[in-house]
């Protein structure tokens, strides 16, 4: 009997648009021999389609036997949906809510990061749009310009910026509460080369299975935006221009911050390199981490010789606990 496998995509969130494309390459690349698959799109404003009807969760969910979560952004990453999930006893594919919380909220990642004795850009962290011109003001007195101003729980870059000085620092802040920021995270800027690692667990007999390490390097006088991101214009090298020592280093580290900050499954964290040391910047959930085309994850896996349609297939045995 085959099992059928819902995937979640859409969702009201700013990375409405990317999660369709990962749900779609999950779609296309599940086996169709072991699976049956049910495309379940979450809309906008957070309702439920199937097959271009609108349905009530619990309808669809008693039809499916396991979830794959691509909800980039606040739905699929603050645990809603998987305590939905988990409230109907539909087993799911990455971390559970308290997971999802840890890794989405990057004040606490960092807190936990240096816990385990890492090294994490100084911050500071805004919590209300009241506090954004006596915080623009502290970072302005205490941080080299420029700095790097971000929402505390978005992804994909959306809402990063690089900016310097007072009225753009202020503006920058002030903007992203505009636009529904839950809190804002101040972080000086780290200047060196970009990494990121991805973990698996159960992938080759290995507890936790680290990935090459791949160096991201995006275009001239850019980070790594969102626009770099799905451009194609950022170039990702796999395994990237690293000395063993730091390579095995940044493998080691994505494998205690997917522990520290209770994840499952697989996840991805990301860091800078720089001749001080090694910096570590967040952990990417699995519901955060993108599986479209131009995502980094897949090109990791098929630097190992892993290909897409056997690593979904893994998770949903490790979903399922097989």
């Amino acid at each position: 009997m085959q099992t059928i496998v819902g995937v979640l995509r859409g969702g009201p969130s700013r990375e409405h648009e990317v999660s369709l494309r990962s749900g779609a390459a999950m779609l296309a690349h599940l086996s169709e021999e072991q699976y049956l698959t049910r495309d379940i799109y979450i809309d906008k404003q957070g309702l439920w389609h199937h097959r271009g009807r609108l349905v009530e969760p619990e309808r669809i969910l008693r039809q499916i036997d396991v979830a794959l979560l691509p909800l980039h952004g606040e739905y699929g990453e603050s645990g809603e949906v998987q305590n939905l999930l988990e409230r109907f006893g539909v087993p799911y594919v990455g971390a559970d809510a308290f997971g999802c919380h840890h890794a989405m909220h990057k004040v606490i990642a960092k807190m936990r990061a240096r816990e385990e004795g890492f090294l994490t850009p100084e911050f500071r962290f805004i919590e209300r749009v009241e506090d954004a011109e006596a915080g623009a003001h502290d970072v302005i007195r205490n941080f080299a310009q420029p700095v790097v101003v971000k929402p505390i729980g978005w992804g994909s870059s959306v809402g990063v910026s690089i900016v310097g000085g007072y009225a753009p620092v202020l503006a920058a802040i002030e903007q992203l509460f505009t636009e529904g920021a839950a809190g804002v995270l101040v972080e000086e800027h780290i200047k060196g080369k970009e990494a990121t690692v991805g973990v698996v667990e159960g992938l080759r007999g290995e507890a936790l299975y680290s990935l090459p390490v791949i160096e991201i390097i995006p275009p001239e006088n850019d980070f790594f935006s969102y626009d770099a991101k799905y451009s194609g214009k950022t170039r990702e090298v796999c395994p990237g221009n690293f000395t063993r020592v730091q390579a095995e280093e940044l493998q080691r580290m994505a494998k205690v911050m997917h522990r520290a900050l209770h994840q499952r499954h697989y996840s991805r964290s990301d860091y800078i390199v720089t001749p001080r040391g090694i910096y570590f910047l967040e952990t990417n959930s699995a519901a955060a981490v993108g599986l479209t085309p131009e995502s980094l994850l897949p090109k990791s896996l098929a630097a190992v010789g892993v290909s897409f349609r056997d690593f979904l297939s893994h998770l949903v045995n490790l979903a399922l606990g097989r």
